[in-house]
């Protein structure tokens, strides 16, 4: 098990580019698997998550060509969909949540799919209903055995039909669209997630062939088609390493300037951030933080304190509220950070009470944070990184904490951030990778 050494307490200096986005990566390299013909994906993070899902596919049979650090190509002529019943094929693909989505390209393309329960974070309930609802509307047998968690799908041929999906699940669109290009006649996908990486998923298969009509919208058309060419797709940056940077330089009092954000994609992130106070300016496609002393939370129009929650696109991303809640510890005011998608993920604040921040949970679902002003600054300590996006939170605390901090179970942070520690490190960052 990694751990990171911190020296926080640290101001930081410099520019730093987004990596590519991870939940995008992981769409559009299972899309490659509804084509025989070359795809060239370019701003591939070397991330493990991405890089486990390159592996997997491989092993499955597709030709895959690393032309550089960040762009490969994929040919998928010769699946082994035999693999899909090997014990190697459930180890893999059950250690990867982004496994799931190979289901919708390989029903949609071979008429069968296999894939054991799906792993990822530990941040409470992800049902894959969805997902399996849609294949099933779109005429697809499933099959599942609550004492052998492997879940099977079957469809000689699928049928464009009218779906309602009873959540706005991003992995869930994403697969029903993959299976759905395919389809004969239209498919209608109400209440379909919108965020920017459906976006491009959809982009991506239409570059290829497909006929996908409302993108941008929760209401998507897609009439099927017999089959789709290869192309080249540019993933976007990271708009959750977007937002835990610009966390990072105000709890800092650091000035960064963050390259090539793609802004226009980014929804309210940036406005969130003006309501806790932080300061910034847009230069083209740059996002400028200044070195900020202090800054302080809004509250409402009535005087109450300030809710920052989560929303479906385009609402705010929860992925990022773990980065809110930190930075939020040593802002002026009070702010609740409400997360309503996942149970467990505000699980990880025993850990920054710990180091002194003033913080009340509530319930699984809400935290209230008193901000310190930086009065009262946190004290470096030893703590376990329990998922991604907690992982890269506590990461934030350790920095702008006095004295040093141990943060164990470093893997966690490693699956959603490419070399974390050494792009902090140029900018003035003291981590040490042990």
């Amino acid at each position: 098990m990694g751990t990171f050494i911190v020296q926080g307490g640290r101001q930081l200096k410099g520019e730093i580019t987004p990596q590519g986005a991870k939940n995008e990566a992981l769409q559009v390299i299972c899309a490659i698997l509804l084509t025989s013909q070359k795809v060239t994906i370019r701003n591939i993070p070397d991330i493990s998550d991405v890089n486990m899902l390159i592996e997997l596919i491989s092993s499955m049979g597709v030709k895959v060509i690393r032309e550089s650090d960040s762009v490969a190509s994929f040919e998928a002529s010769n699946v082994d969909l035999d693999y899909l019943q090997t014990s190697k094929f459930r180890a893999q693909s059950s250690s990867l949540r982004g496994s799931i989505m190979i289901v919708g390209p390989l029903l949609g393309r071979f008429g069968k799919a296999f894939i054991p329960k799906p792993g990822g974070d530990k941040i409470g309930r992800r049902r894959v209903d969805t997902h399996f609802t849609g294949f099933q509307k779109l005429g697809a047998k499933f099959e599942f055995d609550s004492n052998d968690p492997f879940f099977k799908v079957e469809a000689p041929a699928l049928t464009g039909t009218y779906m309602h999906l009873d959540e706005a699940s991003v992995t869930g669109t994403a697969n029903i669209i993959m299976a759905a290009v395919l389809a004969k006649g239209r498919t209608t996908i109400y209440n379909a997630a919108c965020e920017p990486y459906i976006q491009q998923l959809c982009r991506m298969l239409v570059s290829m062939g497909a006929k996908i009509e409302g993108i941008g919208s929760n209401l998507l058309h897609i009439d099927g088609v017999t089959g789709l060419n290869g192309c080249t797709h540019t993933i976007l940056p990271d708009m959750i390493e977007i937002g835990s940077f610009m966390g990072l330089a105000a709890i800092t009092e650091s000035e960064i300037t963050i390259k090539d954000t793609s802004f226009e994609n980014l929804g309210i992130i940036p406005d969130a951030f003006r309501r806790l106070g932080i300061n910034f300016e847009r230069r083209g496609d740059d996002i400028f933080i200044p070195s900020q002393k202090h800054y302080e939370i809004e509250t409402f129009i009535d005087g109450s304190i300030m809710t920052i929650s989560d929303a479906i696109w385009p609402g705010l991303t929860p992925d990022l509220l773990s980065v809110f809640l930190v930075t939020a510890t040593q802002a002026k005011g009070a702010v609740l950070i409400h997360q309503k998608m996942f149970e467990s993920r505000l699980f990880f604040v025993d850990k920054l009470i710990d180091m002194g921040a003033q913080i009340i949970l509530c319930d699984p679902h809400r935290a209230t944070v008193i901000g310190q002003d930086k009065k009262i600054r946190l004290k470096g300590t030893v703590m376990s990184s329990p998922d991604i996006r907690a992982g890269v939170a506590l990461l934030i605390a350790a920095l702008s904490a006095d004295g040093k901090s141990v943060i164990h179970n470093i893997e966690q942070i490693d699956r959603g951030y490419q070399n974390i520690d050494k792009r902090l490190n140029a900018l003035g960052a003291d981590i040490q990778r042990v």
